[in-house]
């Protein structure tokens, strides 16, 4: 079960990018995959669509797999593990350090 969801803070844990924070913006599921904005870019070399236009490199985010974020507590400052608990009938993602609830 993957504990991240859109529009989460997260914490890269390891790679090029490790130590830094970003916003998700997308999950795959059946992957395992994450999108962080500004995380994991490349460049990437377009042609040119139209005669006379000129080719561009453009820089694009690629996936990271979910085993390489954490989710980022802002009361901790840093990317902790999350367990599920909360109040009677309403399950929410709670930091094992602090016990506070993290927000989506």
């Amino acid at each position: 079960m993957m504990r991240i969801k859109k529009n989460d803070t997260v914490q890269i844990i390891a790679g090029k990018d490790k130590g830094k924070t970003g916003k998700v913006i997308s999950v795959d599921t059946e992957r395992n995959m994450v999108l962080v904005d500004g995380i994991n870019m490349y460049k990437k070399n377009v042609r040119p669509k139209k005669e006379g236009q000129k080719g561009e490199i453009v820089s694009l985010a690629r996936p990271l797999n979910a085993a390489k974020v954490l989710p980022y507590c802002s009361s901790c400052k840093k990317g902790v593990r999350v367990g599920m608990g909360g109040e009677k009938g309403s399950l929410s993602r709670v930091c094992k350090k602090c016990g506070k609830v993290i927000s989506s």
